[in-house]
């Protein structure tokens, strides 16, 4: 941390910085820069990867990666102005980062607080801490959309799946991981609400199922 700056305006800017990386709607910016209309007028009117996809693959590609770069530079973010902190301080700072870039990505300003599910921050933003229980989500995730086709229900499961992962991996006698814990447990739970509808969906037998279109 910079000589002089108080612990309370290091995490006051980690939340800020976090939130504000997080805010930016690149699904939303994507459709309306090389479409020309409102992603959120179509499919499912989220902003997320899924929903651009379903019209533009390309775009859907695009903006899977940069909501998880985003995430990403959150937590980078944190840990970069966190110089002369002690570890436990700066596994609170990434695990606040993450949370924020979440809360952001959900709650853009930008759009009246409607934004996506969060899913690809939350893998850009917790793979920066903790890979190994990232890395093992995502081929939980693979694998339920392979077997039943159901994007919402790999990415709920799987957000299920870190924070216990997350435990297995990482949590040991003294080590300064709880609050990572907790954030990933608090992101998940995000997550799952946010997919309310698909859960209602999958329930009535009408959610949509993975479909690849050219163009």
């Amino acid at each position: 941390m910079n000589a002089g700056m108080p612990v309370q305006t290091y995490f006051v800017a980690v939340a800020i910085i976090g939130y504000l990386l997080g805010s930016i709607p690149f699904g939303y910016l994507l459709v309306r820069i090389f479409r020309g209309t409102d992603i959120r007028q179509s499919g499912s009117g989220n902003i997320g990867a899924t929903n651009v996809a379903r019209s533009s693959p390309g775009l859907g590609a695009a903006t899977l990666l940069l909501d998880a770069a985003k995430g990403f530079l959150a937590v980078t973010s944190a840990s970069a102005l966190a110089s002369g902190v002690g570890v436990p301080y700066l596994y609170s700072a990434t695990a606040l980062a993450a949370f924020c870039a979440l809360l952001g990505h959900m709650f853009p300003v930008w759009l009246k607080f409607r934004g996506g599910k969060g899913v690809a921050t939350g893998v850009g933003a917790f793979v920066a801490i903790v890979p190994k229980a990232v890395l093992v989500a995502i081929c939980v995730f693979a694998a339920l959309v392979a077997l039943f086709r159901y994007v919402s229900l790999g990415s709920m499961v799987a957000a299920a799946a870190l924070p216990a992962l997350i435990y297995l991996f990482y949590i040991q006698p003294g080590a300064p991981m709880r609050s990572v814990l907790g954030a990933a447990m608090a992101a998940s739970l995000l997550i799952i609400a946010k997919h309310h509808q698909n859960i209602s969906r999958l329930l009535a037998g009408t959610e949509h199922r993975l479909s690849v279109r050219r163009g």
